[in-house]
């Protein structure tokens, strides 16, 4: 019976084991227990293209009201957002109707707008943020200036 019980428990454990390691993200950068909220994420990447220092795209998210609150660089926006694990859902953004001087920051900002609502997930490692689309195709890349 006792061989028996070792033949049982040793794949249990080594499946809880495996089962443990996937689930803390098995070093790919996410951390589930480090929220996205808090910090004030800065716009450094718009898919492929880097954003020139000095932008005033960022966005931060608050936990407690569940609200997402920035700017796209010329326009402040809010909206809604939900978050599970790494799903992130941001919710239908409002933002303010100002003309943007420099057409460069414009399209940047369209581009940041567009890209934060088809963010469907995310990948967090120190210091940054990575917003993914639905193929999982980073669509943005932020920074909290942290590190």
């Amino acid at each position: 019976m006792r061989s028996f019980a070792r033949h049982i428990a040793l794949p249990v454990l080594a499946t809880a084991a495996l089962l443990t390691t996937l689930l803390t993200g098995c070093g790919s950068g996410i951390s589930l227990d480090e929220p996205i909220e808090g910090p004030v994420w800065r716009l450094a990447q718009l898919g492929d293209e880097p954003i020139a220092p000095g932008g005033d795209a960022q966005i931060q998210f608050d936990r407690s009201s569940g609200r997402v609150s920035g700017s796209g660089g010329c326009n402040r926006v809010s909206g809604t957002f939900t978050r599970s694990g790494i799903t992130l859902k941001i919710g239908q953004l409002a933002s303010t109707r100002m003309a943007c001087a420099d057409p460069v920051r414009g399209a940047n900002e369209a581009q940041f707008l567009s890209a934060l609502q088809s963010t469907t997930s995310y990948s967090l490692a120190p210091g940054r943020l990575a917003l993914l689309d639905a193929g999982g195709r980073t669509v943005a890349t932020l920074s909290s200036g942290n590190r």
